[in-house]
This record gives C-alpha cells, structure tokens and sequence, in this order.
C-alpha cells in the first residue's frame, strides 16, 4: 500500500499548530482531506466548519482540505491553511467574516487576513475572497512550507476530469494512440472557464489540461472545461442543466 495521506495530515496538525502558537484565537480541529471538486464545477481548496466533531463532551470544528489543490504546491497549501485559519479567529471572536453561507467574504474577513500576514484581493461575486501568501509571510513560515514540500507527492484529480479509455480500464492504448486523438480536436484547443463572474475563458490542449490544474490569477481557482451550450429548445427547456 502506498503510504501518502497518514504523513500528510500529520504535517497539516504540526502546521495549524503552530499558526495556533501565533494566533491563539485559532481553535483546535479535526483535519480531514477528500474531494473538494464532487458536486460542483469549481474547486473548494478548504472549509473551516465550526463544531463538525463531537469528542466527548465537547465540539470540534473541522478543517476540510480538498486533494486537488494539493496539485498547487507547498506554499498555496500553507495560504489554504491561513485561509481558514482566519475563518477560525473570526468565529472564536464571534465575528461574522462571511455571509451567503460563507461564499461572500467581507471586509471584518479581510481585516483579519491582514493580521496573519495575508495579501487580500477582492473577488467578483465573493467579496475579499482571493488570498495569497506574500514573500514575507512565506518566509516567516519558511520552515512549515519545507515540511509539505516533504509531504507534497501526489495530489487528488478533479472528478471533472476527462476519464480517458485506461482510467475506464478498457484498453492498452498507449502515447501514441492519445495524440492520435488529440490530433482531431480543434487546432485551438478546448474552451475552459473559471469561477470569476463574468467567467474568464481560455483555450488549452488535452494534453496540456491532462498535466494538471490551470490556475486563475484572479479567482485562484482552477479553469474547468466550459461546458458547450444546449441547443435552443422550441417546446421545452428541461434538457438544459441549472447554474451551480
């Protein structure tokens, strides 16, 4: 058995116990790690849920990962965990950091971002979501982003994800038959949008959306294959999906 989450989630406690060491209003939580692309068409990098474990007596909150964006690297997996370390300050302060069931984030959000060393930019559609972690915050936690360097060895693929004929298990077609294949795609490659609104659109090769996630400078959220637009219907609309 290949051994990759058990050393993961141990280096995710030992990191959110230190920011804990720095921001004592951080709480204590339960660390889990799975999908964070099932059900919906961008990517939830992480999720801080207050008082999602019951241990003993007491609640605990929960620190959600999503394996996906493990694809991004040690240093946007730290800017993941100060993410929503700020969201654990904001609730042991009794502080409403976000509204529309926690997809807006406001300004009380990014004044406090600010404080654990966070740059804030602001989202269209979901407030001052976008974060990133600026030199000097990466080097202050130079030693934790070298502990997930060690960790790092695989990542989640997006339940998005082109399923090709050897994920099916139904074939050896090897590198050649793929180009083969890629060759009858438009020269311009498929159309991809991320979740900025208005989306920003792009084009990309299979190959090149095969290698990994192709992440927004913007949103900081994966580009996705745009889904082709549903032929008009004359006499019923119900073949036509819902927005997420």
């Amino acid at each position: 058995m290949t051994a990759i989450a058990g050393s993961l989630i141990t280096t995710i406690e030992s990191i959110w116990g230190q920011l804990r060491a720095r921001h004592p209003d951080v709480p204590d939580v339960v660390v889990t790690m799975a999908a964070g692309s099932a059900g919906r068409k961008g990517l939830r990098l992480g999720h801080f849920g207050p008082a999602r474990w019951k241990h003993g007596p007491d609640l605990l909150p929960e620190l959600f990962v999503g394996g996906e964006g493990l694809a991004f690297g040690p240093r946007e997996v730290l800017g993941t965990l100060l993410h929503e370390a700020v969201h654990g300050a904001a609730c042991t302060r009794g502080i409403a950091d976000t509204s529309r069931g926690g997809a807006y984030h406001n300004g009380k959000f990014r004044e406090i971002a600010a404080e654990f060393g966070l740059t804030v930019e602001r989202s269209s559609g979901s407030g001052w979501s976008v974060t990133v972690v600026p030199d000097a915050t990466a080097a202050q936690y130079g030693r934790e982003i070298k502990a997930l360097e060690r960790v790092l060895v695989a990542h989640r693929r997006s339940e998005h994800d082109p399923v090709g004929i050897n994920d099916e298990g139904a074939g050896d077609h090897n590198e050649e038959g793929d180009e083969d294949e890629e060759e009858k795609a438009p020269r311009n490659g498929r159309a991809l949008v991320c979740r900025c609104v208005p989306a920003r659109r792009v084009r990309a090769r299979q190959k090149t959306i095969d290698a990994g996630p192709i992440l927004c400078g913007v949103c900081r959220e994966p580009f996705t294959i745009a889904e082709p637009t549903p032929p008009q219907q004359s006499t019923s609309s119900s073949g036509i999906q819902g927005a997420r």
